[in-house]
Order: structure tokens, then sequence, then C-alpha cells
């Protein structure tokens, strides 16, 4: 076979659509018979094949084609050649009459002459075996020849009178053949006929149109004829239904029509593949001419059918061919089918996995090629993985898709190191090591740092951005240092404040270990990089004389690391570094307030200051939180700056409460505040100065009257409103007076009927328990003495106490109280201050 002279040229190459088979003529020495010589017919073996040509010749030849040995058995066309299963015997009808069977390498056999053309002939599957020494003929009728004990060849009729008889296929024991008037299938151990099916296009003439037959396994055979395909399975007859038939019949469990004519048909899995002869209308006249036949897989439904592929081959004089000059053989080992014309053998067979690749690399779609190859890498033959993925790339490259290209450098390069520098050197040739830059190698596998030094050159002229981004994502250790520090600060010196070079200097600073220049360009560049930098590399020690800096970029998190590092920069270095700055000096201070009260105590005096000045409204909280400021410092300063709430706070935890709250009502004029520093002071004499102040003051009385009912009787302070006075809202006053009066009576009431309740059911459950028996048992003893309570001497009187206590005595054994009537006490309850209860009168028995 030649992938030179492939029949590929045919349709399916124009097709998106991947073909299933692929062609290929069988060269050699079929090229040589078929060029003085036309080919008849062909029977394939999974060792070999054997051709049958119109001159009377059989070559047996090998796969590939080639001639490994030449029969002369006629002077006319052979018809048939029929081989058993072993491949030993061989069976074979010339178109003069003449049978022959005969072992191709024992040469033992029969020759038998016919008075008529012997279309067909067909050994016994298993035809090698001493009891299967059978064969059968097709002419006008159908012989079988069977060689006796003797030695001798016994013939019977199996079939006549039905025409010419142009195809026989023997499986098991059941034998198919197809006359002018259908299909019949026999069973050769009883010698029945089984079933007759007729043909189904009458019109069409047998000899020209021949039925095509295979068994699909021991009882499935397969019709095509004309354009219809049957399916029939061979089944047992029930043993009720026997009678006079015979022991099985055929059921047609599939059938279905096609657009051509058939030539042939064999298997393929599920499916069939089909041999049609094909005629088409001529452009220039409307006259049929013989097309290039094609070749289908036909997926088979039980009422219908399904196109698979469709292949139109290129067959060597298709255009003198007609329906019978066709053949289609296949070999049951492989998935091999061989087409077979006058003038050409041509061989179909499934694509394999590097066929299918390709197809894909055909259509440039090196994405799936390489999917496919890495998938069965184990099992393709032609092609390469590796090559596949460089072809990719290239490809990539050619479309200009850069970044892609270098994306698939990751998954198709891998570890080959050379490889990565032969592409990184393409890229810089076409100019776009950028692409490739973002997916270098970069862990344990790397390039040689000259690699990496060239591709930070080329963004360091080309891409201040890209350069200090790749400085941020690879490793120092990628690349010499030195040499990018020093190439990176002759740009500077060009633009000495531009912030990606100084920031990316800070970077290669960082990964040179020179921390204080990294800090002190961080620094300037107020990058926000600069705080993990100190906590990565502890750089406390250096920060100390840049603490300004550090809260002037970002007050926040400066104080935080500050408060988070005490034991690295105590709180009166921060302190003092903070004098020239009170309001930085204030953050700092009231942070660590927040954290506790009792660090930094010694600057509380000098909070109060900068709390007045910065933060008044987190001054009170502090004078609240506080236990170590001077009160008399702060209520100087507050007093200074006018700070009433912050004043009276002072006054009253100085225990001056009603100048406190004589400021509250004079200066801040506020009744319900007033109200609520009294509340807070719980102080009669409070209260007092309170309704003194307020009583030439309308609206104060109103405040007074909605809020003191619940401290201070309303009567006092309504007995010393003068006569006359206008005080606004005070119906509503007098009545929430009322109301609120009312729920204090209602909330008494509840209360009391509750108390009452709980106090009668908790009497009730005493008095059930006090009333429930004891057992006094054999096991019970005296608390005092420890001896048993019930004496087994029945002669001695029997006298024992029991309390409700559960605590029990013998009665002699308790002292008696000195009353008019005996009375006795639980010693251990007494002991224990149980209260009443305790005691209980003699119980006796």
């Amino acid at each position: 076979m030649s992938q030179g002279e492939s029949t590929e040229e045919s349709e399916e190459e124009e097709s998106e659509e991947e073909p299933k088979l692929k062609y290929e003529r069988l060269l050699n020495g079929v090229s040589e018979i078929l060029q003085e010589d036309a080919a008849s017919c062909m029977t394939v073996h999974e060792k070999f094949l054997a051709l049958g040509t119109h001159n009377g010749k059989m070559y047996l030849l090998d796969i590939q084609g080639n001639v490994t040995q030449k029969f002369d058995i006629s002077s006319v066309k052979i018809n048939q050649i029929s081989l058993d299963e072993s491949g030993e015997y061989v069976g074979i009808a010339s178109e003069d009459g003449k049978v022959q069977v005969f072992g191709l390498y024992s040469r033992e056999g029969l020759h038998e002459n016919f008075d008529c053309p012997i279309k067909i002939v067909a050994v016994h599957p298993q035809f090698g075996k001493s009891n299967c020494k059978q064969f059968v003929t097709g002419g006008n009728k159908l012989l079988l020849y069977d060689r006796n004990w003797l030695n001798r060849w016994k013939t019977s009729v199996l079939h006549e009178g039905e025409g010419n008889i142009t195809n026989i296929k023997w499986r098991g024991n059941l034998i198919a053949w197809a006359n002018n008037m259908g299909v019949k299938i026999l069973d050769i151990t009883t010698k029945q006929r089984i079933t007759n099916i007729p043909r189904g296009d009458t019109s069409l003439r047998p000899d020209m149109y021949p039925c095509s037959l295979f068994w699909k396994d021991n009882l499935t055979l397969v019709i095509g004829w004309g354009k219809s395909v049957k399916v029939c399975a061979v089944k047992e007859r029930h043993a009720t239904e026997l009678r006079d038939l015979p022991s099985r019949y055929v059921e047609i469990v599939t059938q279905f029509d096609t657009d051509y004519y058939i030539s042939g048909i064999a298997p393929l899995c599920d499916q069939f593949v089909m041999l049609f002869f094909v005629k088409e209308t001529s452009d220039k006249s409307e006259t049929m001419l013989c097309a290039r036949p094609r070749l289908d897989i036909i997926q088979a439904h039980p009422d219908s059918s399904e196109e698979i592929s469709s292949d139109a081959i290129t067959v060597r004089g298709f255009q003198e061919n007609e329906c019978r000059d066709y053949r289609l053989e296949y070999s049951e080992g492989e998935s091999l089918f061989y087409i077979i014309s006058p003038r050409d053998v041509v061989v179909a067979k499934e694509r394999d996995q590097d066929d299918h690749i390709d197809w894909l690399l055909a259509r440039k779609k090196y994405e799936e090629a390489l999917m496919a190859a890495e998938i069965s890498q184990k099992n393709i033959k032609r092609h390469d993985v590796l090559d596949i993925g460089l072809s990719y790339i290239t490809h990539l490259v050619e479309k200009r898709d850069y970044d892609m290209a270098a994306r698939k450098c990751q998954k198709i390069l891998g570890k080959n190191m050379k490889l990565w520098e032969d592409e990184v050197y393409r890229f810089k040739k076409i100019g776009q090591l950028k692409a490739i830059s973002k997916y270098l190698p970069r862990g344990d596998l790397r390039l040689r740092p000259a690699i990496y030094e060239m591709i930070l050159d080329e963004f360091l002229k080309t891409d201040y951005e890209g350069f200090s981004t790749l400085i941020r994502e690879w490793p120092g250790e990628l690349y010499n240092n030195k040499i990018i520090v020093q190439a990176l600060k002759g740009h500077l010196n060009k633009d000495p404040e531009n912030r990606t070079l100084l920031k990316a200097l800070a970077e290669l600073h960082t990964y040179d270990q020179r921390y204080d220049e990294a800090l002190n360009i961080y620094l300037k560049l107020r990058h926000k990089e600069v705080f993990d930098l100190i906590h990565k590399h502890d750089l406390f020690s250096s920060i100390k004389d840049k603490i300004v800096l550090l809260m002037d970029f970002d007050t926040e998190k400066a104080v935080d690391m500050l408060l988070d590092n005490e034991d690295k920069i105590s709180i009166d270095k921060v302190v003092n570094e903070l004098k020239d700055r009170p309001e930085l000096q204030h953050v700092y201070l009231h942070k660590l307030f927040k954290r506790d009260h009792h660090k930094g105590q010694k600057y509380h005096e000098k909070q109060i200051s900068l709390y007045a000045e910065f933060d008044r409204p987190n001054l009170l909280p502090f004078l609240r939180d506080n236990t170590h400021c001077p009160l008399e410092k702060a209520l100087e300063i507050c007093h200074q700056r006018n700070f009433v709430e912050e004043t009276v706070f002072l006054l009253s935890r100085m225990g001056n409460s009603r100048r406190a709250l004589q400021m509250i009502m004079e200066e801040l004029k506020d009744v319900d505040k007033a109200i609520e520093f009294a509340k807070e002071q719980d102080d009669a004499e409070l209260w007092e100065d309170l309704i003194l102040y307020s009583i030439d003051k309308p609206p104060f009385i109103t405040g007074l009257l909605n809020n003191i009912g619940t401290h201070v009787d309303p009567i006092l302070l309504i007995h010393r409103i003068k006569e006359g006075m206008e005080i606004p809202n005070l119906r509503d006053s007098l009545v929430k007076i009322l109301q609120d009066y009312n729920l204090q009576i209602l909330l008494r009431e509840g209360c009391k009927k509750i108390l009452v309740s709980d106090s009668l059911s908790l009497l009730k459950k005493l008095h059930r328990t006090q009333a429930k028996a004891m057992l006094v048992d054999d096991e019970s003893i005296c608390e005092v003495c420890l001896s048993p309570l019930l004496s087994t001497d029945a002669s001695k009187p029997l006298g024992v106490v029991a309390f409700h206590c559960r605590h029990t005595f013998h009665r002699d054994c308790l002292p008696v109280a000195s009353t008019m009537f005996t009375l006795y006490f639980c010693n251990i309850c007494c002991a224990k201050n149980r209260g009443p209860g305790s005691a209980i009168h003699e119980m006796k028995k």
C-alpha cells in the first residue's frame, strides 16, 4: 500500500466533518496483475488474500498486495473463491463450469466439471476436519458434495427450479443462498429449509444487481439487495408449534431502504459498511452516467437508518463499471474493508488516533490535536506530543497571537530548558519579549540569569511599569541583582523623581537585604509597603528617628504598629519624638489609653490639654475612665476653656455637687440634664435646690413634674407653685403624675397577690410533705446512739421519735423540753438552726 496513491482526494477532505475511514490502494503485486488482467472476485482471510481474475488465475497475496502464490485455474473468468476458517482449503468456481476444491498446502481435493457456468461455491467453514468435508455449488441448482468414509464424494441436490444461484454464505450449520426468487436458509444437519425471503424489487435483473449476504453471527443474516436491507434472526420454534414445521424460523428484525443500489455490505461493530453503485445525470446531456461508488457507514434502526459517514471512492475505470462489477469483502479479525473493482482494489480501514491528529493538523486545529495526542500518547505512532506543541506555538506566532503562544509554552515546553531558551530568542527576534515574560519558569527549574536580565533590560528601555511588575513578581535569585540595580540607577539619573523606578529600586534593595535604603525610598514615596517591610525584616531600630514621617504617611497604621511593638520602641521614645507635633502625640496617647488605662499614666495630665486642644468629644470619656489624672488641673483647664459638661463632671467627682447642679441650671439651662444629675447623685438636698431654683421658672416646673414622680413626692413641688403662675402643659404633667401613681398602686397590688398566692402554695406543699408517712425498718438507726431503732427484744417497750426532717431517734436518747406537755427537738437540726418544724410530739407505737 502507498500513501502517495491514496484515494483521499475524495470530497471528505473539503468537509469539516471528520471521515470515519481512510483509504489506500492495494499496490505492489496487485498493480502488476491488474495492468494485464481484471479482478473478478476476492476472498479475505486474516492471514492472506485470494484474488481471482477474468483470465482464470488465482493469486494468493499478503496484506500489502505482494503475490505469494499463483494458480492457473481456468482460461475464463473465476466467479468465486471460498476459504475455510483455517485458510488451508479453497474452493474455486469458474465461468466454464469447473469447480475445484483443494488444500493449499496438501493439494488433496476434488475437480468437478459442470455443463453450465458455476457462479458460486462455498466450502464448509470447518472443512479441514475429517467429518466436515463438505462444500456446496450454485449454478441452476444447489448441490451439496459430501465425502463419505470411503473417501468418495457423494452429491445431493438441496434446491433447484428457481433460477441461477448468485450467492452462498455458510455459517456453522446454516447455509444461506440467493437465487432469482429470493433468499433461502437451510439447516445442513437436518437438510430442512427454514425460510424463504422473497426479493423486494423484482424488476431488477439478479445477474446485474446481485444479492449481498453476510452472517453477523451464527443466527443473524444480513441481506442487501437492490436498494433494500433486511436483518434476519434465526430463532427456535416452540415445541408446541412444531407439528410438521422446521424446528427453526426466521424473523426480520430490521428493514430499511437506501438511496442507491447495494454492491456490498459488511459489519462494523453495531453498524453497517455499505458499498453503493451510483449513477448521476451528466451536466452536458441528460444521460445517466456511472459515478464513483460510495462507501457509507449506516446505523440501522428497526424501521429506518441513519447515515454516519459517506465517502465517494475514486477507483480506476469507475465510468465503465456496473453494479455487479463491485464487491465488498472484509476481514473479521480487523476493521479492514476491501472494495474490489475490475481495475482496482481499494482498502478502507478505520481511522486511528494518528489519522485523527493528521486531520486536525491539516485544518490547523492544533489545540484539539495536542489534546488528542496527550490523551492517546501511548497509542500514537506517527506523532509526538512535543512536535505538535511546537507546531502549535509556531502557528500562534504566525497568527500574531503572541500572548496565547507564550501561555502555551508553559504547558508544551515543560521542563525542557533548551527549548525555553530557543523560544525566548524567537520572541526577542520578533520583538515580543514582553509577551513571554509572564510565563517564564521561575520555580525550581530556571533559565540562565542572562535570559531574565535580557528581558528586564528590554522592559527597562520601553516599559517602566512592566519592569516594576517583573521586579515585584520575579524572585531576586533569577538574575544578577547588581547588574539590574546599576542599569536602573542609570535611568534614575535621567529621571530621579520617577516613582515607578524608585519603587522598583526599593524592591531590588530588599532582595539584596539593604533594608535601610529600601525603607528610605518607601518613606519618600509614602508607599504602603513600608509597614510590611518593617514588620517582615524587624526594622524597628531603623525607624526610631522616622516616627513622625511614618505617622504623617499613615497615622492609624503607624500608631498601631508602635503600640504593638512597645518592647522595641518605648512609649517615652515615641512621646519624645512627637513633642513638636502635639496633634500626633495626642493620637498616640489616646490609642494607648484606649488599650490600657494604666499605661502611660504619667502623661495623663498632659493628655488633658491635648484632649482639650484636639479632641474635646473624647475629653469627658477620658476623665470618666481615668483614675490617675489630677482633678484640680483638669478643672482649671476646663474652667479656662469654659467646658461646662466637663466642669460639671469634675465638680461632681470632687464632691461639690451643689455647684455642679448650679452650673447645669445657670449655664446649660437644661432641666432634663439637671434632673438626670440629681437622680445620679440621689441626694435630697440636691432635689430641694433643684425645686427652689425651678419654682419661678415655668418650663423647669413642667420638666420636674414630668420626671420626679419616682424620686420625690410631687405634692412638695405642687404646694410651692404660686397661684396664678402659667405653667406649660400643666394638665398633661398632672395627668402623667396620676397615671404613674396608679401604675405604682397596680404594681404593688399585683406583687401582693403574687406573694399571697406563693405563700399559700408553699404552705400547702409543706403540709402535704409533713403529713406523709415515714418508713422505719430494721436498717434505721438512732442518730444519737447509732444503734438500731427497732429492738429485737419484744419485751422491751418501743419508744421511737421521728421528725419531719427525716431524722430518727430513740425517745430515751432525746432531751425533753420543760413544757406542760412532752415536746422533743431534733438535736441535729437545732444545731444547724433549721428553725421551726424541727420539733415533734412524742410518737408511740
